[in-house]
């Protein structure tokens, strides 16, 4: 079973340094585009970088504040550090793009939508 665990983690290994070189070969050659910032925030997240992924996540939203994946996955961020009011925030953000699934994920899990906390 040892050998296969060792192929398998440098199989993954692999394809994780390779997806991390095309997203910054893509915000080298598009600095404005956020799709590249989101798929290296959410990289990062699965590396359990989350002050990186945050912050690449929070650069995809400065870059259009349209883009709602990206606020989506603010979301999960912010819910799970406790800042609710962020967090919804960026559900209704995410929502006015046309992405649902933060606002469901915070009524789902019974958190409260304060007064001002969604001002986008």
């Amino acid at each position: 079973m040892g050998m296969w665990r060792e192929l398998i983690d440098f199989a993954l290994e692999h394809e994780t340094l390779k997806t991390e070189a095309e997203q910054m070969e893509r915000i080298a050659r598009e600095p404005e585009n956020p799709a590249p910032y989101y798929a290296l925030g959410q990289l990062r997240r699965m590396q359990y970088k989350e002050d990186e992924g945050l912050a690449l996540l929070l650069h995809a939203v400065r870059l259009d504040e349209g883009y709602a994946a990206a606020h989506a996955a603010l979301v999960e961020v912010y819910g799970v550090r406790g800042d609710y009011a962020a967090a919804w925030r960026h559900a209704r953000a995410a929502e006015a793009h046309g992405e649902g699934r933060g606002v469901e994920l915070l009524r789902r899990h019974g958190i409260k939508e304060t007064p001002g906390s969604s001002n986008f």
